[in-house]
Formats: C-alpha cells, sequence, structure tokens
C-alpha cells in the first residue's frame, strides 16, 4: 500500500525549494493580497482517512471551482434537459472568452468557462427559490462543516472590477439564453465563486465525484452514477480552461482550478485531492498546483489512464 503520507511530504518539501513562479490574480483586488508563497496540500481517500502537509488549513476563494458544484446542482434537477442550455465541448480559449458565444447563437461551448456557468447561475434561479442558501447548504452537508461560506468582500470585489462578465452576460441575454435579469445572474455567479475554502474542505467536497455520487457514509445522493460519470469527462476536458489537454497529458485526472489558486481533482472509486497555491501560469492555473499534482500521478502511478 501506498505511504501517501510520505509522498505529498516529500514532493512538497522539493517544490518549495524551487523558484515559485507567475502571479497572484491581481484583477480581483482582494486576491492581490494573498501570500504567494503558500502551498497546501490534503488528499482524502474514499474509506476515511486524509494525509495533509503544508497550509492545508488555510482558507482560500474557491472561484471558478464552484462551477462544478453549480452545475451539478443544476445537473441534478433537469438531467440531459441542462445541455439544450450549455454544451459539454472544450472551447480552446481563455475562460473568460466572448469569442464563439455569436456563432454559437448564446450557447456557450462548456459550462467551465465564465460564459457557461453564467447560464447555469442561470439556470439554478429558474430552480431553486434561493439559490445561494441551496448551495452553501449542499458545500455544508457535504463536506460536514457548517462553517464555510461566502466571502461578502471577494464577491464585492468581484462585482467592481466584473466588467467582462458583465459583458458576457449581456451578450448571452442578446442572444437569448439567460432568462433572468442580468444583475441577478451575475450576483448569484460573483457570491458562489468567492465561497472560502481550505483544503481538507475543498477535498472532502469533491470526495462523492470519486464515490459515485454519493457522500463516502451513504447519507447523501447528489448525483447518479451516470451523471457523476459524465462530470468527471467535463472536469476532465473542460476542467482548466485551454489548458485542458495539457492537465489531462500530465496529470491524468478529472479535475478543476480557480484563479485564487486552487486546484481539485479526483481519482474514482480511490480518493479526491486539493492543492493550493496562489501564483498562477498564464493559462490562470497554479503554477505551484499543477507541478505537485504532476508529480503526485507520476511517482504514485494512479490516474485514470
Amino acid at each position: 500500500m501506498l505511504n501517501f503520507q510520505n509522498i505529498i511530504e516529500d514532493i512538497y518539501h522539493d517544490i518549495i525549494k524551487h523558484k515559485n513562479y507567475g502571479e497572484v490574480a491581481s484583477y480581483i483586488p482582494e486576491l492581490a493580497s494573498v501570500d504567494s508563497e503558500k502551498l497546501g496540500v490534503c488528499l482524502t481517500t474514499v474509506d476515511g482517512h486524509v494525509f495533509h502537509v503544508g497550509d492545508w488549513q488555510d482558507r482560500f476563494s474557491i472561484q471558478s471551482i464552484v462551477k462544478v458544484l453549480m452545475l451539478s446542482m443544476a445537473y441534478s434537477k433537469l438531467g440531459g434537459q441542462l445541455w439544450q442550455r450549455v454544451g459539454v465541448e472544450p472551447s480552446g480559449t481563455a475562460f473568460n472568452s466572448l469569442g464563439t458565444l455569436e456563432y454559437d447563437e448564446g450557447i456557450p461551448r462548456n459550462p467551465f468557462s465564465n460564459a457557461g456557468a453564467i447560464v447555469v447561475s442561470d439556470v439554478l434561479i429558474d430552480l431553486y427559490d434561493d439559490p445561494r442558501q441551496a448551495m452553501i447548504e449542499m458545500v455544508r452537508a457535504v463536506s460536514g462543516d457548517p462553517s464555510i461560506s461566502f466571502d461578502p468582500r471577494v464577491a464585492a470585489s468581484e462585482k467592481a472590477e466584473g466588467f467582462r462578465n458583465v459583458a458576457l452576460a449581456n451578450f448571452i441575454k442578446s442572444l437569448g439564453n439567460i432568462n433572468n435579469p442580468v444583475d441577478d445572474v451575475l450576483n448569484l455567479y460573483f457570491d458562489c465563486c468567492s465561497m472560502a475554502v481550505n483544503c481538507e474542505q475543498l477535498a472532502k467536497v469533491f470526495l462523492f465525484f470519486a464515490n459515485h455520487g454519493h457522500t463516502t457514509d451513504g447519507s447523501l445522493v447528489l448525483l447518479n452514477p451516470s451523471q457523476t460519470k459524465r462530470m468527471n469527462a467535463i472536469m476532465l476536458t473542460c476542467g482548466f480552461y485551454d489548458e485542458a489537454g495539457d492537465f489531462a497529458y500530465k496529470v491524468g485526472l478529472p479535475g478543476k482550478s480557480g484563479v485564487g489558486g486552487g486546484i481539485v481533482a479526483v481519482l474514482p472509486n480511490h480518493f479526491s485531492i486539493a492543492v493550493w497555491s496562489p501564483r498562477l501560469n498564464e493559462k490562470g492555473n497554479s503554477y505551484r498546483g499543477l507541478s505537485f499534482l504532476e508529480r503526485f500521478t507520476s511517482e504514485t502511478k494512479l490516474s485514470i489512464f
């Protein structure tokens, strides 16, 4: 049996010895002040073991990782009808691109682009009386941690500077794929992206993707096995924007990144692993997070391939 604790400690101590490249997401002012040298890791297994190293208890902004959870909430309610509003194809473009929307008649290529997540936000407003409360209750229930909450300072910071997302939402609205007022949709989107988590909480939240859609204690069923398979497929092909192919090639796990510096990945039937390091590469993904996960799957020989 692999000694996960020794493995993640060895990789961690090697990575922090080397130069840390990239920049923090300074275009969101509240994220600009984060200590850029932080690195935390937590791995949770489906049989209940937890392994961790570094700054694994420090909270950070979940940002685009929440798009997976938003999609799960919509998908669990609508099933395949959801794909009439948003596609499942890799976009090959930056996370905030407007480029293909007019050609695609307002249907975002996939739900993990900003455009896709904005459409999913609109869907959630139609499906839930209070989608914010539904989101935070789901995350708290899955993680077993009632302390998880939105960060109003980060949400306000994003709202103040989110001009491109405002453009995306209005463009999609003009093309007929947003039903609700644009301000309501964007406020939900920004609030969800502001959620503060640490690596342990994030790894536990995503463990149901490694367990056929169920929490490991069997108390909650969030998705059926078929839906879980498809969610993992979308994470693998679309979870890292225009670096998704590179992540699949180097790491080989379904996963999702966020500009807060977090990355979470899962190996179905085995574990979820969350890594946080704030400096981002030119694609908007954590430089050290990617390095850590590539080393981890190479050394353990654990991936879906």
